[in-house]
């Protein structure tokens, strides 16, 4: 991948990964918290959309210093080896990375005094971590289905 690559590569973090996925997931909460999470539902007050979205923003930074940042050195040896060792460490870093943004979104959630059970947040922890015990169980490596998506997003690669 050449430096054209890597421009792209960045922008589709950013643009889709981050500010994209981050609208769709901010949607989503904003729903759950006014629909499901509001203490008073007579009440006037709300969680803002725009809080939301704050909170998605505080929560993707960590992910993603540690699967673009602390993952980096290691993406061509997670990706190409199919080693059950490089799956196994490959796929817990992923399980850290996506716990850890579940943990930050219960955190910014349960900072508003006038939500109550935002312990439910932090359910899909669950599914997490059933994904991330089938995945090792099977094989399937994580980093490289996601090396292989982001080669074909910025035309590196073609999907066969």
């Amino acid at each position: 991948m050449g430096f054209f690559g890597i421009v792209k590569l960045v922008i589709w973090v950013v643009l889709v990964d981050c500010v994209l996925v981050g609208l769709l997931i901010s949607t989503i909460y904003w729903y759950i918290a006014n629909r499901h999470l509001i203490a008073n539902p007579k009440s006037s007050i709300d969680v803002e959309w725009a809080y939301c979205f704050d909170v998605h923003l505080n929560a993707v930074l960590p992910l993603l210093a540690i699967l673009h940042v602390g993952q980096l050195p290691f993406f061509n040896t997670f990706a190409v080896t199919t080693s059950y060792l490089y799956c196994l460490i490959g796929n817990t870093v992923w399980a850290i990375a996506v716990g850890y943004y579940i943990y930050i979104l219960f955190l910014g959630f349960s900072a508003l005094p006038f939500l109550r059970n935002v312990h439910v947040l932090l359910y899909p922890l669950t599914g997490l971590f059933l994904i991330y015990i089938l995945s090792i169980i099977v094989r399937w490596n994580f980093t490289q289905m996601i090396v292989t998506f982001y080669e074909y997003r910025v035309g590196h690669k073609r999907l066969p």
